[in-house]
């Protein structure tokens, strides 16, 4: 009975025989052991059995850990890193070359002439801003392909900051990357179709610790009201580190910060360009047609984690994705959540190299305040 129970009690905390052969051999050994030294069956003699475990365990195959330092974690960036001129020094790298030419045949129009020569005020614009972050992101994967391999064959987890997490799926292999620009594209005139229904804005906040931002975001929605203000919001977009968020809402609410900033004990407010209030309930109705647009594609399951801006964590399943992905249009970006979780590991050890591929070095600056120990091996491959 002994036998039984330690033999369930191994496969459940997955410790597995070599063989059949193995299997016996241990039983023959444990018989002889309770043969020669009868016991009842509530053995209570913990170091015997201890020492019987001990002797089995030392037997077993041990297969080399691999050093956290010699894997890889992958991050792409969002919109709002855009700038008139990106990708061009990418355009060395055939296979990068061969994304803006595809990209270019099945939008039906020259994504990277607008990356290149703008106009910025056309390159801004959510329908050309979000094809343009995921397109030159991924060519700058392929220049982290060509000189650095390993980084790519190693990458144990993945994740993207906004759009930057469907450029993530297209890299796990869950999206095919001709149907994730289809999918980009709903996505990004959805949400510039509900830009031009409300004026929204969104402004990075570096704020003092006794600073009480929701209730400065509710003063700004308050004074909107006040003003006439329809339906207006104003609210946390992205955790990016401590002390430091960014604010969404009306262009209003917004401003009403940015006059009222010393008081609210707002250090400092910066601008994003982008043309909405992105990851707020001004964005409600791009919601619909970007979930349709999901669920007609087939979805494959990720060969590497890919970690969801809605709570930090890893997808679980193509169904996962399914889910939680159209809710990040209207739901604040956990980045910061997503870096803790990413990162997380047992005190002394070792950090998997970070590569940030594309637009920017925004991901890597934000690691930096999050987790200075991981920074210190991050890399950015620009494009």
């Amino acid at each position: 009975m002994i036998i039984v129970k330690k033999i369930i009690r191994d496969i459940l905390n997955n410790k597995p025989y070599r063989n059949l052969t193995h299997l016996r051999n241990f039983c023959a050994v444990k018989d002889q052991s309770l043969e020669s030294n009868p016991q009842p069956e509530q053995d209570n003699d913990e170091s015997k059995r201890n020492t019987l475990l001990k002797e089995f365990e030392n037997e077993l195959p041990r297969r080399p850990g691999v050093d956290p330092k010699d894997t890889s974690i992958i991050l792409f960036p969002g919109q709002g890193t855009q700038y008139v001129g990106m990708g061009k020094e990418l355009l060395r790298f055939p296979r990068a070359l061969s994304l803006f030419k595809f990209a270019n045949e099945i939008l039906k129009y020259d994504l990277l002439k607008i990356c290149l020569e703008g106009p910025v005020e056309k390159l801004n614009r959510t329908e050309y801003a979000q094809l343009a972050v995921m397109v030159s992101s991924l060519a700058a994967l392929e220049q982290l392909r060509e000189e650095r391999p390993r980084a790519i064959e190693n990458c144990v987890a993945t994740a993207g900051f906004s759009l930057g997490e469907i450029t993530a799926l297209v890299f796990a292999g869950a999206l095919q990357f001709d149907k994730a620009l289809k999918l980009v594209q709903v996505r990004a005139n959805a949400m510039q179709a509900a830009c031009d229904k409300a004026s929204g804005a969104m402004a990075m906040v570096l704020y003092a610790p006794d600073a009480q931002l929701g209730k400065a975001c509710l003063q700004a929605k308050q004074w909107c009201i006040d003003r006439g203000v329809e339906s207006p919001y104003c609210g946390i977009a992205n955790y990016m580190y401590p002390q430091c968020k960014i604010i969404a809402g009306n262009t209003e609410a917004v401003e009403f910060l940015e006059k009222n900033a010393k008081a609210l004990k707002i250090k400092r407010m910066r601008r994003l360009p982008v043309s909405g209030a992105f990851h707020t309930p001004l964005m409600e109705s791009a919601v619909e047609p970007f979930a349709k647009a999901l669920k007609s594609m087939y979805i494959e399951e990720p060969a590497v984690r890919v970690y969801s801006n809605i709570d930090g964590k890893p997808y679980k399943n193509h169904t996962h994705i399914l889910k939680l992905l159209p809710k990040q249009i209207v739901k604040p970006v956990k980045w910061e959540q997503t870096l803790l979780y990413l990162y997380d590991r047992k005190l002394g050890t070792n950090f998997p190299r970070t590569f940030e591929c594309g637009p920017g070095k925004g991901l890597v600056q934000v690691l930096e305040k999050v987790n200075a120990k991981a920074a210190a091996t991050a890399f950015n491959i620009p494009a």
